[in-house]
């Protein structure tokens, strides 16, 4: 890390999840100054938490460190994402723009374009987790692990055996696919793509084009969305079994039709952020390696 004469700490950690506020421990650890601005409970003893400082101020996290950690994302709704705090008045980006400076480094998750073009303006580099390939891959796996627990929970039936679907067969959908055929259940994987289909059925998979969807939805106890399009639209969810349960992880609700599924009674639960639900301390081994190895 460069010298920074000034900075009281090495590292301020903004917001976030359990993932990023259990960075903080871990950096600690190896020796980092680390200072935290709503993050949420820290899981860690005594001895490390006195190692670390926290603020208020989103102005002293800002001038006290050359490197900052957000979030994944690093915003929702155009402010800083904490996913505590909520009574706490929202960080606008343009306030965390104004409060960053030349040469320091940022570290989140989907940095804004916009956000991302103004720092490099300004000769301030933005990291982002979310483009790092091996790093999407293990944020698939909490994912998917985060996604069966998320079923197993709300729904009074064994994985084992039953008739479940798996809608994309993408990062999440290969990963979320293999670990439900672990459990023995029967999977089938429904996908446009001709060669995910293919390689599904490579791999001992059902399979379902997804023009065939609407005929044949109604023979699946579960259903794991991970097509972050509307395919799960009124026609669809119609056709759905009463005793269904739909695991949507798709982002920002894009993938079905909930205002329909309310009307028809539908159980469907929209599960964003699974890793830093579930997963925090493996997710957070991660990225701690990703910021040291750039620094």
């Amino acid at each position: 890390m460069p010298p920074r004469t000034m900075a009281k700490y090495d590292i301020a950690i903004l917001g976030g999840d359990r993932r990023t506020a259990c960075m903080a421990p871990v950096l600690a650890e190896k020796g980092y100054r680390v200072v935290c601005f709503r993050t949420v409970s820290i899981p860690c003893g005594s001895s490390i938490k006195s190692k670390l400082a926290f603020t208020d101020s989103l102005r002293e996290a800002l001038d006290s460190a050359p490197v900052i950690i957000g979030g994944i994302p690093f915003t929702r709704s155009g402010s800083l994402y904490c996913e505590e705090n909520t009574s706490d008045a929202a960080v606008s980006i343009s306030e965390l723009q104004r409060g960053i400076r030349k040469h320091q480094k940022i570290f989140a998750g989907v940095i804004p374009e916009d956000f991302r073009k103004t720092c490099e303006e300004r000769e301030i580099s933005c990291h982002d987790f979310m483009l790092d390939e091996p790093m999407t891959l293990y944020n698939a796996v909490s994912t998917a692990e985060g996604a069966i627990l998320e079923a197993l929970l709300h729904k009074d039936t064994n994985l084992h055996m039953s008739n479940t679907l798996v809608l994309g067969y993408g990062r999440c959908g290969k990963i979320l696919a293999d670990r439900l055929k672990g459990l023995h259940a029967c999977v089938t994987v429904c996908s446009n793509d001709a060669c995910e289909l293919a390689l599904a059925c490579a791999l001992g998979f059902e399979t379902l084009h997804l023009s065939k969807l609407w005929n044949n939805i109604c023979c699946y106890e579960y259903i794991f969305n991970t097509i972050p399009a509307r395919v799960l639209n009124r026609r669809c969810l119609e056709k759905v079994s009463p005793s269904a349960l739909i695991i949507d992880i798709a982002s920002n609700k894009t993938g079905a039709d909930y205002e329909a599924a309310q009307k028809l009674n539908i159980h469907i639960r929209f599960c964003p952020g699974l890793p830093g639900k579930y997963a925090g301390e493996s997710c957070a081994k991660y990225l701690t390696d990703y910021v040291i190895n750039r620094l």
